[in-house]
């Protein structure tokens, strides 16, 4: 190893040079390499939990901005993730993380369909350092078997992580699962929106930031149990509407109408291949998810960041935005008798034409 490697992360300065170290491995997928420097750290007295927060989270964000500005690819995205998980491993094998249970018992698992699952993986890690007992489930947990799991591990708390926004209704379902038996729900991740704004409404009894937030309030008092047969869905009224269900039902046959009456709406697609034929029917289908998200929670929010991040994904690739615009407005027309899916639909076209980001680039 190079004697650069910084013995301490007594600082962020510190703290960044590891991890610029860390991203050069897992970027050149050299997973040994990787290994070898989180376990110098180790043994030269970092605090663990310095080096899965402070080191590899950070390089896992920046894989996630690398695939986003188109300066790796998918697979690239998927190896460097592969090898931070393998790192993570690595971690929590070190002598210097190993503690005793001093705690309760937590379980932290992935809300079913959510693939990203280093976040919650982290999360557990962090808690173990923290003297909990953790039951780490893993991605993409359909909600009858973390039940199941709830019954048979008297667990204190269930710790659910989501990055994905369309997986939120399914959260929801999870969180008034666990509440039903009596399990204090603590959400986290992405798809909680910005300060998780999300968490409340969906009936979460708490919410953190990151993991290290997580179990410092975890830390303190207890999170209240449930009482027996929790429900929340009254809390979301508007979908009384059945606008959330019809558009999430006929999400297929929507997405087909719309590619089929795009080529007139937007003539630069009759050039496509077979391959830019079929991103389009995938971007449509998340539009349609993305819709839908929206309606179940009744805030356009969720839709235009959606819209802006994808014009921004688009424009990363050297693909015109300016498709987006006339999608939106034939998803509007077919949708033209659900009040609220037409204004979310018309906040999106606002969106694109107004991010300053995107706006001087959709041309074809």
């Amino acid at each position: 190893m190079s004697t650069s490697t910084p013995s301490r992360l007594s600082d962020a300065e510190h703290a960044e040079r590891a991890a610029q170290l860390l991203w050069d491995a897992v970027s050149a997928g050299d997973e040994h390499t990787a290994g070898e420097l989180v376990h110098r750290l180790l043994d030269e007295g970092t605090d663990p939990e310095s080096v899965l927060l402070d080191v590899i989270a950070r390089v896992q964000a920046r894989v996630g901005e690398e695939w986003a500005a188109n300066r790796i690819s998918v697979a690239q995205e998927h190896a460097a993730t592969a090898v931070n998980e393998r790192v993570v491993v690595a971690v929590s094998m070190h002598p210097a993380a190993r503690t005793t249970v001093t705690r309760g018992r937590i379980t932290v698992a992935c809300v079913d369909g959510e693939w990203h699952g280093l976040p919650a993986r982290l999360l557990a890690e962090v808690l173990k350092l923290r003297g909990w007992r953790v039951d780490y489930l893993g991605a993409q947990i359909p909600t009858p078997h973390l039940i199941v799991h709830l019954h048979s591990t008297s667990a204190d708390a269930v710790a659910l992580s989501s990055s994905i926004p369309t997986r939120l209704p399914t959260a929801h379902a999870a969180i008034t699962a666990c509440q039903a038996i009596g399990v204090p729900v603590l959400v986290g991740g992405a798809a909680f929106g910005p300060d998780g704004r999300y968490a409340k409404p969906l009936g979460a009894d708490a919410w953190a930031p990151d993991a290290r937030a997580a179990a410092d309030l975890l830390a303190g008092e207890p999170l209240p149990r449930p009482e027996p047969d929790h429900q929340q869905y009254d809390d979301l009224p508007h979908l009384a509407d059945q606008e959330y269900t019809l558009v999430s039902r006929s999400g297929g046959a929507l997405v087909r109408q719309v590619f089929t009456a795009l080529e007139d709406a937007f003539p630069a697609m009759r050039s496509y291949d077979h391959v830019q034929r079929e991103r389009t029917a995938e971007d449509l289908a998340h539009i349609v998810e993305f819709l839908a998200t929206a309606l179940y929670l009744d805030d356009e929010e969720v839709f235009t960041r959606f819209i802006a991040w994808t014009a921004r994904i688009l424009v990363a690739r050297c693909v015109p935005a300016s498709s987006l615009p006339p999608a939106l407005d034939l998803l509007a027309r077919e949708l033209k008798d659900f009040p609220r899916a037409v204004r979310i639909l018309r906040a999106g076209t606002r969106t694109l034409a107004t991010d300053p980001s995107t706006a001087a680039r959709n041309t074809v």
